[in-house]
């Protein structure tokens, strides 16, 4: 089972990320499921990289262990916006479909 772990901001922005464990929909390789959120994971820390007001740290643990934490100046914030959206709903897309493989967990915490 994958399960992804979203933090969202009070605005709803993205803040934090952690994906961990690996579906068992297939073989190893040619597991959809592990696939799909791999691609999602890999292509938001692209997105985001380098983005100019988007500071973004992260790390890799065992193999089926990704963690991301983001950071946006009123410059980044749209961009963020819109990454993030994408992110989540692809996310829970993937969720939908494959339910006894992936599970996503929402949780929104206010500015402090």
């Amino acid at each position: 089972m994958v399960s992804v772990n979203v933090t969202l901001d009070g605005a709803g922005l993205l803040k934090r990320c952690h994906a961990c464990g690996h579906a068992g929909a297939g073989k190893r390789g040619s597991d959809l499921v592990c696939a799909a959120i791999s691609v999602l994971t890999r292509t938001l820390i692209r997105t985001l990289a380098d983005r100019r007001g988007i500071t973004i740290r992260g790390s890799v643990g065992k193999p089926g262990d990704f963690l991301l934490e983001v950071e946006a100046t009123p410059e980044g914030t749209p961009f963020l916006d819109g990454a993030g959206a994408f992110f989540v709903e692809g996310a829970l897309s993937v969720s939908a479909e494959f339910p006894d493989y992936c599970t996503v967990t929402i949780e929104s915490r206010p500015e402090t």
